[in-house]
């Protein structure tokens, strides 16, 4: 299983997550409170370890924007929390394409259309299940019995964010996702802790040696 810890947005939080080595972090390029410009996260990405792997976080955002940031080495995955259908998620492939490389994408459900048995793309490479775009709530999980069932939504490895933290994280854990999306439960007053990161992260190593 794998974690990323999301929200990055001081030289501080890059050093927690050097030491607490999480699979991937999340820049957020969306308004909000962790919103970083783009000369932080490319500051920021210059300080993390090569084996972290960044992820940047966007709602309808211009696919030139995206692909900026992935040509220039800030971000190796683009995360989606908006209207972003079908269309979008192809004309951003064949725009940040080099080669044989192909940038990933993570496409956001929220809880409630998955519910409902709707999506609003099918073609990404991974789905994240939440309440909503970062609303740090945990929904009724119960609802992901067949995804913990069949490994998978839709085809596709996905990730489970919201209200994730020290206190559940170990029953979050035999929900069998791919990934475990981690931001405010990481968090002590609104800023990235770094025992909790560690904590965190350590966690789910164990996890997989069981």
């Amino acid at each position: 299983m794998k974690i990323k810890i999301c929200g990055l947005f001081r030289d501080e939080d890059v050093d927690y997550v050097n030491e607490a080595r999480p699979d991937y972090i999340g820049f957020v390029f969306a308004q909000g409170r962790r919103n970083v410009s783009p000369e932080q996260a490319a500051r920021m990405r210059r300080r993390l370890l090569d084996d972290i792997v960044p992820v940047g976080v966007f709602v309808n955002a211009p696919i030139e924007d995206i692909v900026s940031f992935y040509h220039n080495g800030v971000i190796a995955i683009a995360q989606l929390h908006g209207n972003e259908d079908d269309e979008y998620i192809i004309r951003l492939r064949e725009a940040a394409a080099r080669g044989q490389k192909t940038m990933l994408i993570i496409k956001a459900v929220k809880s409630d259309e998955l519910e409902a048995g709707k999506t609003t793309a099918s073609n990404p490479d991974c789905y994240l299940i939440d309440s909503g775009a970062g609303s740090g709530r945990a929904f009724n999980w119960n609802i992901l019995a067949p995804c913990k069932e069949s490994r998978n939504l839709g085809g596709k490895p996905w990730f489970l964010a919201g209200g994730i933290g020290l206190e559940n994280i170990e029953k979050a854990i035999t929900l069998k996702p791919f990934a475990l999306d981690i931001s405010s439960g990481a968090e002590t007053d609104g800023i990235k802790d770094r025992k909790k990161i560690i904590q965190l992260t350590t966690t789910v190593r164990m996890a997989d040696k069981l």
